[in-house]
């Protein structure tokens, strides 16, 4: 039986490979993409125009960004809230001009962009997306 799991020489077990059925889970700084095995089916797309940006410094400029022509965003609402996904149809790169580039394979992934408590606000907010 194959259980997905690698094993180094020394036998030590390894994290499993993803799979459509068990998709992996990526992080660059306060980005994180994770695997999902399947679009929501409210999921409609996002216009493109050049490059997908996940996240944008507010102090530096710089880009959590995708580059790859044949990758596409959606938008949906899950329980309550929408949320972003990027659907890769064969391999991409995730780029950041002060992080090393990560190799997505083909899939879904659900974009969750690093949030931190604060006391509250004047709305009532205590939730905020870190600034970079």
């Amino acid at each position: 039986m194959d259980d997905g799991q690698e094993t180094t020489q020394s036998g030590a077990a390894e994290s499993p490979r993803p799979t459509p059925e068990r998709p992996g889970i990526y992080r660059q700084g306060d980005v994180l993409l994770v695997g999902v095995t399947a679009l929501p089916e409210t999921a409609t797309p996002e216009p493109r125009n050049g490059r997908i940006v996940l996240a944008l410094g507010e102090a530096t400029g710089h880009a959590h960004a995708i580059l790859d022509p044949e990758v596409e965003t959606f938008r949906a609402w899950v329980d309550h809230r929408e949320e972003r996904f990027v659907l890769v149809r064969s391999r991409a790169q995730l780029i950041h001009e002060e992080h090393a580039a990560i190799a997505l394979p083909a899939g879904a992934y659900r974009v969750v962009i690093q949030r931190e408590y604060t006391e509250p606000q004047a709305d009532g907010a205590r939730w905020r997306t870190v600034l970079d």
